[in-house]
């Protein structure tokens, strides 16, 4: 019996040896993520990132993990650049910083109303001349977003109020506040960035209305709308490559998460209008 058991504990032992020394080992996905900013991501993992990033990691086999950081200023040096995780689920095409993916949707800037308010989709309206108007800023010292400076080049600035994106960091999902302030009837209309817009403004008492910003680009500098992709170090071509085709093999599934999530993608309406065109 002693015999038997030193014959098996050996070939276990050589067997333990031959998958160390063969580069077998678990796989890890790491993503760069805010953990506090639903609808995209949360460190519950509820946000839609989350539960996309999680059908990346079964499609490659990979354990999924996050580095949780605030996304606001300093968010891609302290994260994939610093090489703390790897892939950032939600870039818009052209970062220079970032190699992209295929775009996986493509959203725009939202107008924001209650059902008994001012129906405006045109930054052209005279309405919103006459209307206290809600905006998104990128920092407190009023920095633009697109909207933003596209009420400023019309010169709508006295009636329009700022809601800074990262807003009070100690609340649940700050830029969810310009939604609020809508629901409240705070501003009368606002332009928000479309996903966050769409997630909030579905689960509102009663709900609100959304419908994309027109024109959709404001002059050369003026977009309204993007194409949002995943992204990697510009030199991670191979993990580009891989997520990119994870991607589109799940295409369906991730159709259905974002369906669910409320986001309002102009690539669908794009492909439906072309479907019912004769």
């Amino acid at each position: 019996m002693t015999s038997s058991f030193l014959k098996v504990r050996r070939a276990f032992m050589v067997s333990a040896t031959f998958f160390a020394w063969s580069g077998v080992e678990a796989r890890e996905l790491r993503v760069c993520a805010d953990p506090n900013n639903l609808p995209f991501s949360n460190q519950a993992r509820e946000g839609f990132e989350n539960r996309i990033a999680e059908v990346i990691a079964r499609d490659l086999g990979a354990t999924l993990t996050f580095t949780w950081w605030a996304q606001r200023r300093g968010f891609l040096r302290n994260t994939i650049l610093a090489g703390r995780c790897d892939l950032v689920t939600g870039i818009p095409v052209g970062l220079e910083m970032l190699r992209p993916t295929r775009p996986y949707y493509r959203s725009a800037f939202v107008f924001i109303a209650r059902a008994d308010g001012p129906t405006i989709t045109s930054l052209d309206d005279p309405e919103l001349a006459r209307r206290t108007v809600g905006v998104q800023l990128a920092g407190n010292n009023a920095a633009g977003t697109p909207p933003a400076q596209a009420l400023a080049r019309r010169g709508l600035t006295q009636n329009v109020r700022g809601y800074v994106l990262t807003g009070d960091y100690e609340k649940p999902n700050p830029p969810a506040r310009i939604v609020e302030a809508v629901a409240t009837g705070e501003v009368d209309v606002a332009l928000a960035w479309g996903p966050m817009a769409g997630y909030f403004a579905a689960r509102s008492t009663p709900p609100l209305r959304i419908s994309p910003v027109e024109p959709l680009l404001d002059g050369p500098k003026g977009p309204m709308v993007f194409d949002i992709a995943m992204g990697v170090r510009r030199e991670d071509e191979d993990l580009r490559r891989e997520v990119g085709a994870a991607l589109e093999r799940n295409r369906t599934q991730v159709d259905a998460i974002l369906a669910a999530y409320d986001v309002p993608r102009l690539d669908v309406l794009r492909d439906q209008s072309a479907a019912a065109t004769p």
